[in-house]
């Protein structure tokens, strides 16, 4: 695994799940992670577990879907770390289970806001403070991932606007990734099974029997834990892997195998 000793990582969504186990991966392996989420309470949570390891975080609050608080989440993290490295973004929402025709103009439109916006409008700020740090040193380079999800991949049932905003999310990905690779910018995407996270768990909550069914469509018999898609990130964001951008990497356990 990769040292990212004095690089700077910018990882939405970090409160909780995915995002979390990321900021813990990358604070331990030497990264200063600034930890950007709307929920103050878990955003602070994951940079005192940072901090607890003896690691360097800085919590700042962001709404995704908001472009401008990203730039200004952008601006914190070069004010306070000096330069951006490595952006993940993680933030995103899992919907209501329903048909197409019993989804609502309400619930497409803020999956696409938050799931959706949040990778657009991360891409840009991120890439423009990228772009700006390449003018000053031309061996600079930059890596970003946006999480996507194995419905980005294939038919969701019951989740249309869910699974549409995942499929844009690895459109967005392939686009920007032959935009920039010639910046010495890499742009990934990576698609998680299910996997154990607040979104993932609230809906086991309410129904016990989801764990199950969810079990039984993944080969490998189980769900994924945050840490495992962590180090696949981790991975992505390796110098060492140069040759891999605006690609789709599916974390899902051998469920598009068949």
């Amino acid at each position: 695994m990769a040292n990212f000793t004095n690089q700077t990582v910018f990882i939405t969504g970090a409160g909780s799940g995915i995002g979390r186990a990321t900021a813990l991966a990358f604070a331990k392996d030497g990264a200063q992670v600034v930890v950007a989420d709307i929920n103050e309470k878990t955003g602070k949570h994951t940079v005192q577990l940072i901090q607890d390891v003896n690691g360097r975080a800085l919590f700042v609050p962001c709404d995704v879907t908001k472009p401008a608080q990203i730039e200004q989440a952008i601006q914190q993290t070069v004010d306070t770390f000096g330069r951006l490295d490595i952006a993940v973004n993680n933030a995103g929402i899992g919907g209501r289970f329903a048909r197409l025709l019993d989804q609502t103009a309400d619930d497409f439109n803020q999956i696409m806001a938050v799931n959706v916006g949040s990778v657009f409008y991360g891409m840009q700020a991120q890439i423009r403070q990228m772009l700006t740090q390449l003018e000053d040193d031309q061996s600079s380079r930059g890596k970003i991932v946006n999480v996507s999800s194995i419905a980005g991949v294939r038919g969701m049932p019951m989740g249309a606007p869910y699974s549409a905003s995942k499929h844009a999310v690895i459109g967005l990905t392939k686009t920007a990734a032959l935009e920039y690779v010639k910046k010495n910018i890499r742009i990934n995407a990576i698609c998680p099974v299910y996997t154990h996270s607040a979104m993932v768990d609230e809906l086991i909550s309410a129904a016990p029997s989801m764990e199950e069914r969810m079990r039984k469509l993944i080969p490998i018999g189980r769900l994924a834990q945050p840490e495992e898609i962590a180090q696949a990130i981790l991975w992505l964001c390796d110098d060492a892997n140069v040759l891999f951008t605006g690609q789709a990497l599916q974390m899902d356990g051998g469920l598009t195998a068949g």
